[in-house]
């Protein structure tokens, strides 16, 4: 699609990933279950030889973090002393955190937690379903959910942040190469790196969207008791392609900015039925027994250690992966949000808000579902094992006494989570396949954007079809093989800029 003469297309980075992406569906739609299998095994492998690589990777970027913070590197303020936020730190937390988050804390903070309460590890020697399975179970929950996820986005972002403003390098993954090669890192290398991480962020989009669409879906379906079916699918996928379509559109400040705000505040409503209408009594020990665990476990659990190894490969390094796989370009986005803002403000809002975000989400939804399931004597991880996470999560809130109001939040809150992550990763993917992107000019062109959504939704919509889901969110997740790799440049870079010897910037009210 044509891009105006001021936005020239980046043709290899626009094209290429489509042109895969196009054949990556079709050959998914024609050998569903080899293309699966093929994959999986894939997969495997990867965790089998890598594991100790992603594991480690997430401990080392907390303590280069950590290190940052309390460097002089650490008040400098991303753009220089006289550069202005573009949003203010209500809006940018707002948009870092439903950036990051999109619908995966909706539907796997009820259901995971019932995987590892009724089917704990064997290695620590945890009864199924006990108190000490419970305490495990939130213990795990914060482990995947909060500090360490948070920590590959905001080393990436950070990292991103740092040499397009400061440095001003072109809006590019292979920017984050240049305090370690110089310009080399741009070019045809730089250029594979931004198809490969755009394909598999397009992938996991077009997988999340898929089962967005399915668990919207069921739900309008459960409201109003009739089956939609095919056109039901269809037009929510229309509904929430134009709606992020249209965010994107209109840029930051009035789209993006907007629905963050309104997705937090759905959340918020989440949380407070959840609190007022569950076993909130029980809610505060069960968090202090799970951050005990956690806070005493975090180095041998996080490397797998004290748990068996499959089950580390399955659960933990699965998930590193998955994080992987979205943080290259979402970074780009988030970097983009740093500008007037010290460094110490980036890790605060994009690493510790975030991650505090998601510990107290955990205890309230996480723990009621590990209560009730507690009380009912697994019956949520029965549902859970034969129906799947969608049916689990309505049905969890139905059992709180939500009625009609309160499912039409959660199917809002549903819609709009999906919605707020997609319209920002969607502004990055369209700059990132367009040239001539800076800080004075940080819009690609509406074109672009109409061309990725449209994409992203056709792929999950002729997937849910067909029943080809399976396929492409594999995809997405192998994309984490290669954006593990990019990360770590991303470290390395931002370990070598604070070793530089420039003077920072301090400020007390940024």
């Amino acid at each position: 699609m044509p891009a105006p003469t001021k936005y020239p297309l980046n043709r290899p980075v626009f094209f290429v990933p489509l042109a895969v992406l196009l054949a990556a569906v079709l050959f998914s739609l024609w050998q569903g279950a080899t293309v699966v299998a093929v994959e999986t095994a894939i997969n495997d492998w990867i965790l089998h030889h890598f594991s100790p690589l992603f594991a480690w990777a997430g401990i080392v970027f907390l303590a280069l973090l950590l290190i940052v913070a309390l460097s002089p590197l650490g008040g400098r303020i991303v753009g220089g002393a006289q550069a202005t936020p573009i949003l203010t730190r209500w809006r940018w937390f707002a948009v870092t955190l439903c950036t990051t988050i999109a619908t995966g804390i909706l539907f796997w903070g009820a259901a995971e937690p019932l995987f590892h309460l009724n089917a704990p590890p064997a290695m620590p020697g945890i009864t199924p379903g006990s108190n000490a399975a419970a305490a495990f179970a939130m213990s795990t929950m914060f482990l995947h959910w909060t500090l360490t996820p948070y920590a590959i986005y905001t080393v990436a972002g950070l990292a991103f942040a740092l040499v397009y403003y400061d440095r001003r390098e072109p809006f590019s993954l292979s920017s984050l190469f240049v305090p370690l090669i110089g310009p080399r890192a741009h070019g045809a290398a730089g250029t594979a790196i931004d198809i490969v991480c755009l394909f598999a962020l397009v992938a996991g989009m077009a997988a999340s969207l898929g089962a967005g669409v399915l668990a919207l879906a069921g739900g309008i379906e459960g409201l109003s008791s009739f089956a939609g079916g095919a056109p039901l699918r269809w037009g929510i996928a229309a509904a929430i392609v134009a709606t992020f379509v249209i965010s994107a559109a209109l840029g930051l400040q009035r789209g993006i900015a907007r629905l963050s705000l309104l997705n937090i505040w759905l959340f918020l409503g989440v949380l407070l039925f959840v609190v007022v209408s569950g076993p909130a009594a029980r809610l505060p020990a069960l968090g202090l027994a799970g951050a005990t665990d956690y806070a005493a476990t975090f180095v041998p659990r996080s490397l797998g250690i004290d748990v068996d190894r499959d089950w580390h490969q399955q659960w933990t390094i699965f998930n590193w992966a998955n994080w992987f796989a979205w943080a290259p370009v979402t970074a780009l986005f988030l970097g983009r949000l740093a500008v007037g803002y010290s460094i110490r403000a980036f890790i605060l809002v994009n690493l510790l808000l975030p991650a505090l975000f998601g510990a107290v989400w955990m205890i309230v939804i996480a723990g009621t579902t590990i209560i009730l399931d507690q009380q009912s004597g697994g019956g949520l991880y029965t549902l859970l094992t034969s129906a799947g996470p969608d049916p689990l999560l309505y049905h969890l809130f139905s059992e709180l006494g939500g009625g009609l109001p309160v499912l039409v939040l959660l199917i809002g809150a549903i819609f709009i989570s999906y919605v707020t992550a997609a319209d920002s990763n969607v502004s990055a993917m369209s700059a990132l396949s367009t040239h001539g992107i800076s800080p004075e000019t940080p819009e690609a062109p509406l074109a672009v954007k109409i061309a990725w959504g449209i994409t992203v939704g056709l792929v999950a919509t002729i997937l849910v079809a067909s029943s080809g889901i399976d396929g492409i969110r594999m995809m997405s997740v192998l994309g984490g093989f290669p954006a593990l790799f990019i990360i770590l440049g991303a470290a390395m870079s931002l370990a070598v800029m604070t070793m530089e010897r420039r003077p920072a910037v301090a400020s007390t009210d940024r």
